[in-house]
């Protein structure tokens, strides 16, 4: 997966052979948010531009913009996975939250690279 970042929002870019256009759209957030272009340059530009708009009109309507994850996440696993967190956490002396975010980086950079 193709990813670019503006202002703590990021974008899924993919490549429309048909239109032969880059065609990117905001990520975890619920309101759709779309943009394309036919060069990188062009590409960037649109997505600042569509983040810009996006909290223009969030503005203008009242709404708070949706901000892609906070960072914090809860999780609920069986006992026996919880003990075998905290102990691998404390193996390689880090806290469990310390532990959970090095492995999840790791495997969601894995998944990215798939």
């Amino acid at each position: 997966m193709n990813e670019m970042k503006y202002q703590d929002y990021s974008a899924k870019i993919e490549y429309d052979p048909l239109d032969k256009i880059f065609v990117g759209h905001i990520l975890g957030i619920h309101d759709i948010v779309s943009f394309h272009g036919s060069t990188v340059e062009e590409l960037e530009a649109a997505f600042h531009e569509a983040i810009h708009h996006y909290l223009d009109v969030c503005e203008k309507i009242g709404q708070k913009p949706q901000r892609a994850y906070s960072g914090k996440l809860t999780v609920r696993i069986p006992p026996e996975v919880h003990l075998a967190v905290a102990t691998a956490a404390e193996t390689n002396n880090k806290s469990i939250n310390q532990w959970a975010s090095d492995v999840l980086r790791q495997a969601a950079l894995s998944e990215s690279a798939d």
